[in-house]
């Protein structure tokens, strides 16, 4: 405030010197009249405040969150002429873009231009790196693709990625990774929805209903959101009818007629294909090689011969790989004894509760493992594994 007025008044005069020795020179107090007429000014200046603040919260709001500018930008209009005296001319732009600057370095909404939206790749990778356990494709594949597609100024569709493994081998531990990382609030932030398809769409009878409820709330979320995130669990049970609602926002599009939809991220999560992935690293391990041998060309072949057999079925998820709507199949590993260990381990840290090797391996052993020969992979993967910590409490 200081500033702004320093810049758009004349310069301070001095204070008068006070005590005996100014009385004495016969000093002329600050109310002359030239002193008089400044303090007239800055007391208008300061009587104006109260209400210019709400013009800056309505512009920093606007530039932030870009809602409601319109509504803002009348506001101003208006205030500016019941406040003649402190309008754009004075304060100037400058000072506001300098406000808003300001206030997004809090936020971490400058590169984004969303103080929700963080899209914290870094450290989306180096979780992943620390917290997902034998899953080095997955690892590679999400981080490359959304990276990808985040720095892409003007993509030409949706980028939609499909998860396919067994229960418990990370698929949902990585999509709540990657909300967290892209959303400052995370699950919770209005630009991502999920959906569990036997909770959200039991019913197939209803399935009408269900898609007009779809179709509504996706595009609710892009409107309040230029990149939102959709996350569909079960999706191997999404009735195929069900695709008429989310094809439109994954189609592709001509960068001429940029639209908002480009900018979301679909997730389906799929115990489809889990058979042929625990195959192929079974195959890998009979072999003597060890499963980071396993290449995406190999998996992603295999998965996709499968997925495309059972499109003849009524679900949408086949058909989506089928019209080419999927743009990269990730495949999760099954997991083995020592990524048991490791996801026990992590669970003991994240309680803040004491552990040895031999408590981790006692709680290892307490899953199911397959095949029956070979006994190599947790039936369960790590699902249980926090829960089963309950057992080693005092």
């Amino acid at each position: 405030l200081l500033l702004l007025l320093g810049g758009s008044g004349s310069p301070r005069t001095p204070p008068p010197p006070r005590g005996p020795r100014a009385e004495e020179q016969g000093a002329v107090p600050e109310a002359a009249p030239g002193g008089r007429a400044r303090y007239e000014a800055v007391k208008k200046h300061l009587g104006a405040v109260g209400a210019l603040s709400k013009r800056y919260w309505q512009y920093v709001a606007c530039k932030v969150w870009q809602e409601g500018c319109e509504e803002g930008e009348k506001e101003q209009e208006r205030e500016s002429s019941l406040i003649p005296s402190w309008g754009f001319p004075l304060v100037g732009q400058d000072y506001l873009e300098i406000l808003s600057a300001w206030y997004c370095s809090f936020g971490k909404c400058c590169e984004t231009g969303d103080c929700r939206i963080i899209n914290n790749i870094t450290g989306l990778e180096a979780d992943l790196s620390g917290q997902l356990h034998g899953q080095h494709l997955a690892k590679e594949v999400v981080v490359r693709a959304l990276q990808g597609f985040l720095q892409s100024p003007r993509p030409q569709k949706a980028l939609v990625l499909s998860f396919h493994g067994w229960s418990g081998t990370g698929k949902n531990f990585v999509a709540r990774l990657v909300a967290s990382h892209l959303y400052r609030d995370g699950l919770k932030s209005e630009c991502v929805r999920v959906f569990v398809s036997l909770l959200h769409f039991p019913h197939h009878n209803y399935v009408d209903s269900y898609k007009a409820q779809l179709q509504r709330q996706l595009s609710e979320t892009l409107r309040r959101c230029r990149q939102a995130l959709f996350i569909f669990d079960e999706a191997e049970k999404l009735h195929s009818s069900l695709l008429d609602a989310f094809r439109p926002f994954m189609a592709h599009h001509d960068n001429e007629g940029q639209a908002d939809h480009q900018r979301s991220i679909f997730l389906f999560l799929s115990n489809l294909g889990g058979n042929t992935i625990n195959e192929v690293a079974l195959d890998f391990w009979r072999a003597g090689r060890a499963r980071e041998e396993i290449s995406m060309e190999l998996l992603e072949q295999r998965l996709r011969l499968e997925l495309q057999e059972a499109a003849e079925n009524s679900y949408a998820h086949s058909h989506l790989l089928r019209e080419n709507l999927i743009d990269v199949v990730v495949p999760f590993l099954p997991l083995e004894y020592q990524h048991v260990k490791l996801c026990a381990r992590d669970a003991f840290l994240a309680r803040g509760l004491p552990y040895t090797e031999a408590t981790l391996d006692e709680l290892a052993q307490m899953m199911v493992f397959v095949p029956k020969e070979e006994k190599l992979f947790s039936a369960q993967g790590c699902k249980s594994v926090p829960q089963r910590i309950n057992y080693f409490l005092p």
